[in-house]
């Protein structure tokens, strides 16, 4: 238990600080501030001492330098228990400090209004905190409003703060800091990846191995922020909220101006993320359906709402509820064909005024207005018990270089259109996965099942007609029974990445039954 006699308190969130400040008086604790702290408790009838008179050295650099000095850190890292140091403290006149209140400069919001962001990092407050923190056997460290009371009320009842309280104390201020610092490197991180990338200053001589080492590295920190509470988790038995990254500057579902329609949901974050990185990785008009985070309709066309009938049309019952995402803005007929049904939401860079006027007449239906489709690059992470699996994300592309006819018979050129279009739309279908196109849209999708026949079962069942379709593997086709199901339904041509063991029992029932087939080399699993 310690009796605290004297208390630093430097703060920028000013709540409740004042209630704090007189509390501590009222227990006989001794106040030393700085700047507009020290004025704000002056103002409410407080005895305060300034820092420089501790210190008799005044505030320099525009108060950047203030309390970095060997009286304050003297006071605050002296083990009480080492006669070494506490006859250090006699010798030079220090004395020691028993409580720090401390919150760092608000560098996150400061930042998101325009503010500078190199005079928004806090050295002498992250200073204080870890100092106060190290030696928490004998000091105590308070780095937000939520425990003044609870501090208060301990002094009043045990006369002091005990050992246990100043360890949870100084675990929460060991986060602080940390939080605070992950933040400013996650900002500085994506304002200046593009220099990082042109001028490595790591010693790595190998070009791959440097770039590994930049984009995995030994240690990896992200930093959010929680924006707000979510309605539930995937479940309404389980709790959820939303984060957004730290010094994130690309568009998304986090950022997009919400036009209608109720809070998002966990799921509803997950589902328009999904619709909305399909969408952009095609120029042509294009529109995707997507229920459960899996696409049920993906469709191009010469305009949006000819793209939207298309997809639609792929499996109107299972896109019943489910999320809309369209690369063009959209237009009154798009909004009279999505008001004919029951829809979750639609996403799309804007909405014209009239199709918006149409749209919200169904108030619960969400509207996302996203602006730029760029999609935003950063790495792909997902927790794991105890850990994180961090990757690139899959933003690989074929070109007809890569193909590798191993059948017979050659695609024709249709065959190959079909074939590049359903590579894009398979890299964002859950494994397994089985697509059916033709005409720059899906016909079937065979979606997240744990054997590919299954996925070509279902795809082909959901397809109203097969007939002429090109069929896409997300992986490698590891027996002839998936080639059977889909040759026998009338598809034409097969586009997969190759190298099974089988490959020749497949290319065999391939050329059995007059279809084509071309290897990507590349996989495309999505689990």
């Amino acid at each position: 238990m310690i009796n605290p006699l004297c208390a630093i308190i430097s703060v920028s969130d000013k709540t409740g600080i004042v209630d704090l400040a007189k509390g501590l008086t009222r227990a006989g604790v001794s106040i030393i501030s700085t700047g507009g702290t020290a004025a704000l408790l002056r103002k409410n009838g407080l005895r305060v001492r300034e820092i420089s008179e501790l210190t008799e050295f005044p505030e320099i650099l525009d108060g950047r330098v203030k309390t970095l000095h060997p009286k304050v850190y003297g006071g605050l890292l002296a083990d009480r228990t080492n006669n070494s140091h506490m006859e250090t403290l006699r010798k030079f006149g220090i004395g020691t400090i028993d409580m720090v209140v401390v919150n760092l400069y608000p560098f996150v919001e400061a930042v998101e209004k325009g503010g500078d962001a190199v005079e928004n990092i806090d050295i002498g407050g992250a200073s204080l905190i870890r100092a106060a923190a190290k030696n928490h056997e004998h000091v105590a460290i308070l780095t937000s409003p939520s425990q003044y009371l609870p501090i208060l009320r301990e002094i009043k009842e045990t006369g002091g703060i005990s050992p246990e309280t100043r360890k949870v104390l100084a675990v929460w201020a060991f986060k602080h800091t940390s939080v605070y610092d992950a933040s400013i490197q996650a900002y500085f991180a994506n304002r200046y990846s593009n220099t990082l990338l042109e001028h490595p200053v790591d010693s790595f001589e190998d070009e791959e191995e440097r770039a590994y080492n930049r984009d995995f590295p030994p240690f990896f920190t992200p930093a959010y922020r929680r924006l707000r509470r979510l309605r539930y988790g995937e479940n309404p038995h389980q709790r959820g909220a939303l984060y957004t990254e730290i010094g994130f500057t690309g568009q998304s579902i986090i950022n997009a101006n919400q036009l209608n329609g109720k809070k998002l949901s966990y799921n509803n974050m997950l589902d328009f993320t999904g619709a909305l990185n399909i969408v952009r990785d095609f120029d042509a008009p294009t529109a995707v359906l997507i229920k459960h985070n899996n696409p049920c309709g993906v469709a191009s066309a010469d305009t949006i709402s000819e793209a939207y009938e298309h997809a639609l049309a792929t499996d109107p019952m299972s896109a019943f509820g489910g999320i809309i995402a369209l690369n063009r803005e959209v237009d009154v007929e798009t909004a009279k064909m999505i008001r004919q049904s029951f829809k979750e939401g639609v996403v799309a860079p804007s909405f014209d005024p009239g199709a918006l006027g149409i749209l919200r007449k169904k108030k619960k239906i969400v509207l996302l207005k996203v602006g730029n489709m760029e999609y935003p690059i950063s790495p792909r992470f997902t927790q794991v018990d105890g850990g994180l699996l961090l990757q690139d994300p899959n933003l690989s592309e074929i070109v007809r270089s890569d193909l590798k006819v191993v059948s017979e018979r050659a695609p024709t050129e249709e065959e190959l259109e079909s074939m590049f279009y359903a590579w894009k739309v398979i890299k964002h279908v859950r494994s397994n996965a089985i697509l059916l196109v033709r005409d720059h849209r899906t016909i079937g999708i065979g979606a997240g099942q744990m054997s590919r026949v299954d996925a070509a079962r279902i795809a082909v069942m959901k397809a109203k007609d097969p007939k002429g379709t090109v069929m896409a593997s997300d992986a490698f086709i590891p027996f002839r029974d998936s080639v059977d199901v889909v040759a026998k339904a009338g598809i034409t041509a097969i586009i997969q990445p190759g190298g099974s063991i089988r490959d020749k029992e497949v290319l065999d029932a391939v050329n059995e039954y007059g279809l084509s087939m071309v290897y990507t080399g590349i996989r495309y699993f999505k689990h």
